[in-house]
């Protein structure tokens, strides 16, 4: 059920993979058409893509400006993976149309190459969607809480769930606690579960009392079998589940507050 590829120590989300293929496919497609049509296509080709990229990234930002005007500077925090796909492409395809309309000799190179990153792109994207995130729902797994008590995650059904697979050596991991704790404290009709991989009782509770967090249901999975049972190899991974346990969303890497809001949407009320 991965929803990225492993490189070695690299963890590469597909949807970055579908956006980096249609990105180059456009320009190759451009450089080669533009040498027919004599016009310097590949260099409209990518100023498009650049436009296109900024627009996609603003277009989040607005519809979660809220939760961004707190922290200005994280907007230009791409690590979150929050963008806009419908505003990115329709600033890819804006800035096509006044490239053409300033000179010509752009139109055929330049539509033609926008045309085949978009199909890939767009197409890309609804298979990823309607394959959705290829694993079982809550499974049937049981892990002990740092007060000793064991819990298992599949008792966690009945109510929107999101399992939390991370490590206190995970940088990513570190910098998103503090917007998962906050998620939980203000969102009590979800279920955070932070299912900690491949570390002792002590150490965790000594990391978390450091930082000053105070999360509830931080689970042990020392042998990381969630991680296993999931086909998940790096982190962090946050797995959203609906009400009826079914996994619905998937994030690989870290987390904002608005891109946490976005999967939050996600689930069912």
């Amino acid at each position: 059920m991965s929803g990225a590829l492993q490189l070695g120590p690299l963890l590469l989300p597909f949807p970055l993979l579908l956006v980096v293929a249609s990105a180059l496919i456009a320009l190759a497609l451009g450089r080669w058409l533009g040498r027919e049509a004599a016009a310097d296509a590949e260099r409209a080709v990518w100023r498009a893509l650049m436009a296109g990229l900024v627009l996609s990234r603003l277009g989040f930002v607005y519809e979660y400006r809220s939760l961004y005007l707190g922290a200005p500077l994280s907007i230009i925090d791409i690590r979150d993976g929050g963008w806009n796909l419908p505003v990115g492409l329709a600033g890819a395809w804006l800035y096509a149309l006044h490239a053409a309309r300033r000179s010509p000799s752009l139109r055929r190179p330049l539509y033609g190459a926008l045309a085949a990153g978009t199909a890939l792109l767009v197409g890309g994207t609804s298979l990823l969607a309607l394959r959705g995130p290829q694993g079982p729902a809550l499974p049937d797994l049981t892990f002990a809480s740092l007060e000793g008590e064991r819990v298992r995650l599949r008792d966690f059904g009945g109510r929107p769930t999101v399992v939390n697979l991370w490590a206190t050596w995970c940088p990513p991991c570190r910098r998103e606690m503090p917007v998962l704790q906050q998620a939980q404290a203000e969102r009590p009709e979800v279920n955070f579960v932070f299912l900690n991989q491949g570390e002792a009782a002590a150490h965790v509770r000594g990391w978390l009392q450091s930082e000053g967090l105070t999360l509830k249901n931080v689970l042990l999975d020392p042998p990381r079998q969630a991680s296993a049972y999931f086909r998940q190899q790096g982190y962090p991974t946050t797995l959203f589940f609906d009400r009826q346990g079914r996994l619905v969303a998937v994030r690989v890497g870290e987390l904002s507050a608005a891109t946490l809001a976005q999967r939050l949407g996600r689930l069912s009320p």
